[in-house]
């Protein structure tokens, strides 16, 4: 039997971990891990699983790969604590992991900003489209990036989900402001780390790349004040992260 997997990482979710777990109740198992929580997360999980694990990550790649070996069935959904499960994705989920002869399937997203779903211009970390969520045991790596890691899928890509998850992202525009230094921070330590010889010249035309791509490409026009404030934030975050590097990283 094709039994599922939910698996969630969280960090200090208090607010909206227990919104996300009462729209996955129909998995098989629920696996919380708990990263360097000081909240009310861990009293929360419990109402609702008793796979909790707790632990202190600084590589967001290896949590989640962490949490992905503590997952026992034969599929594996995994989302965050902001993300919610629609009750017709629930069902189409269901139907996919006892019928599809694939290993992985793409989810698409909606993606809040407050209460409002924003459709467009979404992108360059900022948001997502659509994301490997689905996928069966074994299949998914992540990689040892801070931020935003590299995703490794073996097996074959199966059809697209044709309904979306909730994805309430950010609270307000402060809330975007606040994401973009705390992404930049985690990046420019991987530059670092990594020993990048990226230089100015180079993030300067991602500013610009990166508005044109996600203002114009991703249609973020379409959503007017909003659209534009997503497209300069997701633009600066090469800029600012090379920036942090430099000035405040580099010996």
């Amino acid at each position: 039997m094709n039994k599922l997997s939910v698996l969630i990482i969280v960090n200090n979710e208090e607010k909206q971990l227990e919104n996300c777990l009462k729209t996955i109740s129909f998995a098989d198992e629920i696996i919380v891990v708990l990263d360097k929580c000081s909240d009310n997360s861990g009293k929360i999980a419990k109402k609702y699983t008793k796979n909790i694990y707790s632990g202190s990550w600084e590589i967001e790649g290896d949590r989640r790969n962490y949490g992905l070996q503590k997952c026992k069935n034969k599929w594996i959904l995994e989302i965050d604590a902001d993300e919610r499960v629609p009750t017709k994705l629930r069902n189409e989920i269901l139907k996919i992991i006892k019928t599809s002869m694939y290993d992985w399937h793409l989810i698409g997203v909606k993606n809040f900003l407050g209460n409002e779903v924003i459709n467009y211009g979404w992108g360059a970390y900022f948001g997502k489209s659509s994301y490997s969520g689905l996928f069966r045991n074994n299949i998914k790596k992540w990689g040892g990036q801070r931020v935003h890691p590299k995703i490794i899928m073996n097996g074959n890509k199966g059809p697209n989900l044709k309904n979306k998850l909730d994805h309430y992202y950010c609270k307000s525009i402060s809330d975007l402001i606040t994401k973009l230094d705390s992404y930049s921070t985690s990046r420019a330590i991987d530059l670092k780390d990594s020993g990048s010889d990226e230089s100015l010249y180079v993030n300067v035309r991602r500013l610009f790349s990166r508005f044109w791509k996600c203002f114009f490409l991703r249609k973020g026009y379409k959503e007017k004040k909003v659209g534009f404030i997503i497209a300069v934030v997701a633009s600066l975050y090469p800029l600012v992260s090379y920036l942090k590097y430099k000035i405040e990283l580099d010996d």
